[in-house]
């Protein structure tokens, strides 16, 4: 399998620091229903991880970008998702918490 490379880094500086990137793009290959799977296991587990909410938020971000032209269904479920995590970011981060999460996804 060949998966995208995720310019992050060049983009705007962020190195990545979990395997969200390759774990949605092996999830893309078996269709939408793993990767709301791939979702709810990431989020259940890392939703109180502030820095790693803020990265599962950008790579949702750039799987709606990536699909957005290419599969309606995809982008569509990734938009959902994005919403739902970026949501949670902003209802329960705080202080130093959301001043990272604003600086990476903003």
């Amino acid at each position: 399998m060949i998966f995208p490379k995720w310019n992050i880094t060049e983009l705007n500086g962020y190195e990545p620091q979990t395997t969200f990137w390759m774990d949605f793009c092996i999830a893309d290959g078996f269709g939408i229903d793993a990767i709301q799977d791939a979702f709810n296991r990431a989020f259940d587990e890392w939703k109180t991880d502030y820095k790693y909410l803020t990265e599962l938020v950008l790579v949702l971000n750039h799987k709606i970008w990536q699909w957005y032209e290419k599969d309606q269904e995809k982008a569509t479920l990734y938009n959902k998702l994005w919403a739902e995590a970026d949501e949670y970011a902003c209802d329960n981060l705080k202080d130093e918490e959301f001043g990272y999460y604003w600086t990476w996804t903003d």
